[in-house]
């Protein structure tokens, strides 16, 4: 973080960087005809990592504005620092390969309904706990999180 390069932010404090998160979709398009089966090619997504308390939008944006002067990129434009809240969520720790989630999902969505909850959308988040390059994908632990909502 910045105390290295002399910029330090009001309430800093040490931390680990906190694990590569996901929320995926599918596209408008697959929307119209989905039918269970999920084709990658049709998927959306958002990548983020979680920031310490102490990072505002203000302190990102700083940050931002070196590392673009220092080390352009063009994916820098696409940056942002965004505040997501989820709301009442289910959620569950996968074990194993990303293409199994869909029977974690399915365990997800039944818990879900016996306690009178119902799933609101296909969008849902995922917490990478383990890099999966390096790590085998039987082995890999992934956090699943959908939002839910009463069932009506």
């Amino acid at each position: 973080m910045s105390p290295k390069k002399g910029i330090i932010p009001a309430g800093y404090f040490d931390y680990t960087v906190y694990p590569l998160e996901g929320i995926w979709d599918i596209n408008e398009e697959a929307k119209k005809t989905f039918n269970g089966n999920l084709n990658k090619d049709d998927l959306v997504f958002k990548l983020m990592i979680r920031q310490p308390s102490f990072v505002d939008e203000t302190f990102a944006q700083k940050i931002l504005e070196i590392t673009t002067e220092k080390k352009p990129h063009e994916l820098l434009n696409q940056v942002k620092f965004e505040k997501i809240y989820d709301g009442e969520c289910v959620q569950m720790m996968h074990l194993g390969s990303y293409d199994n989630e869909p029977e974690s999902f399915k365990q997800m969505e039944d818990y879900a309904r016996s306690i009178n909850k119902q799933r609101r959308s296909k969008v849902h988040r995922e917490i990478y706990l383990s890099d999966a390059r390096k790590v085998a994908p039987e082995k890999l632990k992934t956090v699943l999180r959908f939002k839910v909502e009463e069932l009506s």
